[in-house]
Formats: structure tokens, C-alpha cells, sequence
């Protein structure tokens, strides 16, 4: 995957998500009524489970997650490592496969147009996209929160 990094103002950002705001956001996400997903995923070096907080967007065949912070997040190159992770949205758990990125046309054609024009103002170019596993059920709820980590 390419790696796309950023200027000193979003790389402070990045860190300052990481480190201070993503642990606050974990309290809500993934849960009712709560824009932000919860994305589980096992650390690709530590075997550690972490969650990340994540907007996710359901779509017809799985998830579209933006990629603000560009393509090497730690939480997308776990998933694509174990080839899995487990996507919480609006209190629902769903088994997730097959990460990989995907273009912003892409990933338009299949957004709502509103969400489309909201990631496109935030100069999102890159998405990660997500199928669904329909094999099995997650099994994890919301409140079930493992060590967090912030990208």
C-alpha cells in the first residue's frame, strides 16, 4: 500500500487523535445513535486486540471506511494482515474480510451523496472497503472494549 504522509499540521493532528481524542471516542463508538464505528483488530507484531474508532459506512456488499490519515494506519495494516477485524456500528457487530483500498471514485459510486461530498471537502482521496462475512456472527457487543489504539 502506498504510503501517503502528511505535513507537520496533520501528523500534530494525527498524534493528537491518537493519543488524547480516540481514547475519549471509544467511549461512544460503535454504539446507537453514534456517527462513529469501533473497528477490532489484532496487532500484526504484539497479537494484542485493539480498537479504533472509525466512521464506517455500510454499503451494499460490506463497509467503506475513509482514510484521512492516508493508507499506513496501523489499524488498516493489522486488518489487511489477518485478512479479518470485526466493524461495531449503531450496536451491531459484523465479521469483516477482504480490507483492501479502494479510490475515491470508487468508493463515491457507492457512498450516499451526501457522505461523498462530506469526505470529498476533507480532501479524502483513499478508502478502505470491507466485505462482510456472512459465515458466521461476531459475537462481540459494544460494551466488550479491549485495549484501544489510537491509529
Amino acid at each position: 500500500m502506498p504510503n501517503k504522509t502528511g505535513n507537520a499540521v496533520t501528523d500534530a493532528v494525527r498524534q493528537f487523535n491518537k493519543y488524547f481524542l480516540n481514547p475519549a471516542m471509544l467511549r461512544l463508538a460503535g454504539r446507537k445513535h453514534w456517527y462513529a464505528a469501533a473497528i477490532h483488530h489484532t496487532g500484526r507484531v504484539s497479537g494484542r486486540k485493539r480498537v479504533t474508532p472509525v466512521v464506517a459506512d455500510r454499503v451494499t456488499d460490506g463497509f467503506i471506511v475513509p482514510l484521512p490519515y492516508g493508507t499506513e494506519v496501523d489499524w488498516l495494516r493489522n486488518a489487511v494482515a489477518e485478512n479479518h477485524a470485526t466493524i461495531t456500528v449503531g450496536g451491531s457487530s459484523f465479521d469483516v474480510t477482504n480490507p483492501r483500498i479502494i479510490g475515491a471514485e470508487e468508493a463515491e459510486r457507492q457512498l450516499s451523496s451526501r457522505h461523498s461530498r462530506t469526505f470529498k471537502r476533507f480532501g479524502i482521496t483513499d478508502y478502505a472497503k470491507f466485505d462482510v462475512r456472512t459465515d458466521t456472527k461476531a459475537g462481540i457487543r459494544p460494551d466488550d472494549r479491549e485495549e484501544h489504539h489510537g491509529r
